[in-house]
């Protein structure tokens, strides 16, 4: 009888601890949610060749266990990413949200104080929701007029210093110089000059992700559907 009850718990334990490796086997990945506009969208390219699955695939070789979730729309402004936000958070529970907006409130010339105070609920969104922030800058085109454009630059310092937001100052500044790194419509950039968006986020991303190293999990680029420009 004791025998018989030995090699039961024996058994027990044994499909528990398959159990457990499992579940750890396929404990999902922490994500890293991206929230931009036609830049991150990769428009006009194939979206394999866009810096958010090139930022993928280096977190894969790096090692790091997390996978990316491009939400990026082209056309999309501060307020119409702030209103699709709630959803992705409850959706994804990413640990790190990637903010890349603003362009397109500019190239409309609306209000800096509106899309200012969208980016900033952005991040406090983000942070409620137990995600840790990254705010990449954009520029206008200096025809905008000096005190739109300064106004438009400003605005990303200033959210980042008031929030304590770590800040990407200028996502386009190493390729902005050459009009060869740019489109026909000289606003989006080529394939080629994807990678160098990787490099200039890369510094600025590493502090955030932490020890999440998972050897060969790898991370994943999921982009959403992008229409218009």
């Amino acid at each position: 009888m004791r025998d018989v009850l030995h090699r039961t718990l024996i058994a027990c334990l044994l499909i528990l601890a398959g159990s457990r490796a499992v579940l750890a086997q396929t404990a999902p990945t922490p994500a890293i949610l991206v929230l931009g506009d036609s830049i991150s969208a990769a428009y006009g390219l194939n979206v394999n060749e866009g810096w958010v699955a090139l930022m993928g695939q280096k977190l894969a070789r790096a090692g790091y266990g997390y996978h990316l979730v491009n939400a990026s729309v082209s056309g999309e402004t501060t307020a119409g990413a702030l209103a699709r936000l709630p959803h992705l958070l409850d959706v994804n529970h990413p640990r790190i949200v990637i903010i890349e907006l603003g362009g397109n409130d500019g190239l409309r010339g609306l209000p800096v104080p509106e899309a200012r105070a969208n980016l900033a609920r952005i991040v406090e969104l983000a942070r409620a929701a137990g995600a840790k922030p990254l705010l990449l800058g954009m520029r206008v085109p200096p025809n905008y007029g000096p005190q739109y454009t300064a106004a438009f630059a400003a605005m990303y310092d200033d959210t980042a210093r008031e929030l304590h937001v770590p800040l990407v100052p200028f996502l386009l500044s190493s390729i902005a110089a050459s009009d060869s790194n740019f489109q026909a419509d000289r606003i989006h950039p080529t394939a080629a000059a994807q990678p160098a968006l990787v490099d200039v986020v890369w510094p600025m991303l590493t502090p955030l992700l932490g020890k999440d190293k998972a050897g060969s999990a790898g991370s994943v680029a999921r982009s959403a559907t992008t229409t218009g420009h």
